[in-house]
């Protein structure tokens, strides 16, 4: 295999893998705090860098039946989470194309200021 090709999200404060501290996303892609996944809490981002994708899936969740594809990092392969491809209810459609993080799998840190 050859060597992993790698994004930095930029930004004052940022989440990154808490087994291999990859840089996945920062503060500003931040939707919510208030989901929950297999682990207890849980992030929705509206963009998300440095992920790997499963194939597509149905999950039935607590908001009702969604399209889903489970996120690994892209460095150790560890499950973070997973992405919304589609959700049936016309309520929860804001939530496709964007990614739930689980809080116990990611870190958060300080970034840098990209305006200096």
């Amino acid at each position: 295999m050859g060597r992993v090709f790698l994004r930095h999200p930029g930004g004052l404060r940022i989440y990154s893998c808490a087994h291999c501290d990859t840089p996945l996303t920062n503060r500003g892609e931040l939707v919510s705090t208030r989901f929950t996944g297999a682990t207890g809490r849980a992030f929705l981002f509206n963009k998300v860098v440095n992920l790997n994708f499963s194939e597509l899936e149905y999950r039935i969740m607590l908001t009702g039946r969604h399209i889903v594809r489970d996120v690994s990092c892209k460095s150790c392969g560890t499950r973070l989470g997973w992405i919304y491809e589609y959700a049936t209810e016309e309520s929860q459609r804001y939530k496709e194309g964007r990614v739930i993080l689980e809080r116990a799998l990611i870190t958060e840190s300080e970034g840098f200021d990209e305006g200096e």
